[in-house]
């Protein structure tokens, strides 16, 4: 049986990858406070990553899959303690870009984002230290992941809206294109990574298109089972985030790398938003709940 070791594993990506890969059949170890409540069957190594001290000293895994390093410091603490691994997977992050407005590839050199600022910028001196000690090591981009065990108000921002059948105030035509990437399709790239030979080393992962706000929007209404989104356009707001998930900011990333070894078909955004809100729906007390109604609704109640 194959030992990884995920950091995390309490929260959304990382609990899901420990879920998964334990579902899968492998050893799971994860590293983490014990502040919150644990995958029923992973071996849990209790410690803050910023004082790992020995607990590692023991232990060899045949991966290390690293979903919540986001300094240079993060890496170094993890790789100084841990006492042997045969692949190390980051989960960095595609805020190592620029700012971009056409297709990005992995070959696109990494520079500030006014949008994401240090995020990007830790993420990507994270991204170099790991390679000065570990070559052979694997660096992932995503876009937007998302799918059950998501804690973050996104997705859960509209079923909330369409349980409640309200309006839903658009930022401008609705036009801005996202890309996302189903959690569960991150996973089985993982596998892809743990379980053969591979000769790049660093990827974009994310779906192959890209969809408008209004069409994601109305994609989470249909996963609560409203078929029609009554809209209100927004064009005068000057702060997106006041009221909506997601920054005024569009890119997309090259994935045809991805897919020269991603073979089979990735999962719809209609199928991954209906499994989030069916684990949304029996753990609505895990989301971070932001005050995008309660803004709007102050500022448009007439309208509301």
């Amino acid at each position: 049986m194959k030992k990884i070791l995920v950091t995390g594993g309490t929260v959304f990506v990382s609990r899901f990858i420990a879920s998964y890969f334990l579902q899968k059949g492998y050893e799971v170890f994860v590293l983490n406070r014990n502040t919150r409540r644990q995958v029923a069957g992973v071996h849990l190594i209790e410690c803050d990553r910023n004082y790992i001290g020995n607990k590692l000293r023991n232990y060899e895994f045949d991966t290390i899959i690293d979903v919540n390093a986001y300094t240079r410091e993060d890496i170094k603490k993890l790789l100084d303690a841990v006492n042997g691994f045969k692949k190390y997977i980051f989960i960095s992050s595609s805020a190592v870009y620029g700012i971009h407005k056409e297709s990005v590839s992995e070959q696109e050199q990494c520079e500030y984002n006014p949008i994401w600022k240090e995020y990007g910028t830790n993420k990507r001196e994270a991204e170099e230290y790991l390679l000065s000690r570990v070559p052979e090591a694997y660096i992932l981009r995503p876009p937007y992941l998302y799918g059950p065990m998501e804690n973050l108000y996104r997705a859960a921002f509209v079923f909330e809206c369409a349980e409640r059948k309200r309006k839903f105030y658009l930022p401008g035509e609705g036009e801005m294109k996202l890309q996302f990437f189903y959690v569960g399709d991150l996973c089985k790239f993982i596998e892809i990574l743990m379980d053969g030979e591979v000769e790049e080393h660093i990827f974009n992962v994310g779906n192959s298109e890209t969809v408008t706000i209004k069409q994601w929007v109305e994609t989470c209404y249909q996963a609560v089972g409203e078929t029609e989104v009554d809209f209100v356009n927004l064009y005068e707001e000057k702060n997106q985030r006041d009221y909506f998930c997601f920054y005024d900011y569009e890119y997309r990333l090259d994935v045809s790398l991805q897919n020269k070894y991603f073979k089979e078909e990735q999962t719809s955004l209609a199928d991954g938003l209906a499994e989030s809100y069916k684990w949304y729906a029996d753990n609505k007390g895990e989301v971070q709940r932001k005050e995008y109604i309660g803004y709007l609704d102050e500022k448009y109640s007439k309208i509301k």
